[in-house]
């Protein structure tokens, strides 16, 4: 028997389905994995080493890749002889899941959880949700609308709303994003603000379910990352159903891109079992088999277009695939996720009406170009 030992993020979707299926057996031999779990933000702000040292496999989202490509922590998945199998997962991937895992060549992680900023309202207090922002609006002044927007998911939204009006942020070498851009994404963004409860500025998406699954009031969420949980039965008392984002000028391209892959430790004892078990993982048997029924959100296709599921899941996968296929990855650089708590306390900053909003815009071009230079990101949407 192999034991190895893996950490994840501190969240039923993201936990559940690891701790359920830590236990496998296959053609390596039997194999087991102690999954430990932290908050996203622990596990943001703890050092990638200390946990490289401690745990074979790790799960990440795509911003960390550029850093852990440069550091040496993580095993490059395309050496390890399973060029096989990882084609058959990227022709799997839903959107940029698996390209979002790929860096100066190699392969970092594989997808295991798939999600991207979409909409979610409850069925049994609006027949139809709105699809365009104006409408969204209006639904907002009659006080029926929550938004998370405590400042990483400002920041996110920010992203998804620069994204739709046709260019993503660092787009350009010399600036955050276009001047005439920033001054829109960020007056829809005091609209929305303006109109909803002030608690939804300390919000995040799960906060926001909650309220959504509780309140007879709130009917409808317009931006925040999908948690497939609430739309099951019995997760909560009211289910959520979760569909496309709003319309902008792309449609409903343009959705900050979010998600978790599976990496392994290069200081792992055991490559060869670990790389085992996140192959085994990310494959379409598992992600829309015990994956998706111990409380999971698959990355896979073939989760994503199985009618069960679907079905079992007020039509999650069905209802925000066209966002999820549009959705942008974001910038492409190591000094990304430093400048991206910056931009989240910026416009959040903005949206208490602490700064201006050409001060905002001002200060984000300044430190774009202290931890990015000119890189442009080459994130597409």
């Amino acid at each position: 028997m192999t034991a190895l030992s893996g950490m994840t993020w501190d969240h039923p979707r993201g936990r559940a389905p690891l701790v359920a299926l830590a236990s496998r057996s296959g053609s390596a031999g039997d194999t087991t994995v102690e999954w430990s779990a932290r908050s996203l933000q622990a596990f943001a702000d703890h050092p990638l080493e200390e946990l490289a040292d401690r745990y074979d496999l790790l799960v990440i989202d795509h911003p960390h890749v550029p850093l852990v490509a440069a550091s040496g922590l993580l095993v490059p998945l395309d050496e390890q002889d399973r060029s096989a199998e990882l084609a058959v997962l990227e022709s799997e991937s839903v959107g940029q899941s698996f390209a979002s895992y790929r860096f100066e060549g190699h392969v970092w992680a594989l997808p295991v959880d798939a999600a991207a900023q979409v909409s979610a309202h409850r069925p049994d207090l609006i027949s139809e949700p709105p699809s365009r922002w104006e409408d969204v609006l209006e639904l907002a002044s009659e006080g029926r609308v929550a938004w998370p927007a405590k400042p990483v998911d400002a920041m996110s939204s920010f992203l998804t709303l620069s994204a739709q009006r046709g260019e993503p942020v660092c787009s350009r070498p010399d600036r955050f994003v276009a001047r005439e851009d920033g001054l829109a994404v960020l007056g829809l963004m005091h609209e929305m603000a303006d109109a909803v409860d002030p608690r939804c500025l300390d919000m995040n998406p799960v906060e926001a379910a909650e309220m959504l699954a509780s309140d007879g009031r709130v009917c409808y969420v317009p931006l925040a990352f999908g948690y497939v949980n609430y739309a099951r039965s019995g997760f909560r008392a009211n289910r959520i159903a979760y569909r496309d984002v709003p319309e902008g000028a792309r449609g409903v391209r343009g959705s900050c891109l979010g998600g978790a892959g599976i990496a392994v430790s290069a200081r792992s004892q055991d490559r060869s079992a670990a790389v085992d078990v996140a192959c085994w993982l990310a494959s379409a048997p598992v992600q829309r088999g015990d994956y998706y029924r111990e409380g999971g959100q698959p990355a896979n296709a073939a989760a994503w277009e199985d009618p069960e599921v679907d079905a079992d899941s007020l039509g999650f996968f069905s209802g925000t695939r066209r966002t999820l296929e549009g959705a942008a990855v974001r910038p492409r650089h190591p000094g990304w996720l430093a400048l991206q708590e910056v931009v989240g306390d910026l416009v959040h900053a903005t949206l208490l009406r602490s700064i201006g909003d050409d001060e905002c815009l001002d200060r984000l071009d300044d430190e774009r170009g202290r931890l990015m230079g000119g890189h442009v990101s080459t994130g597409s949407a």
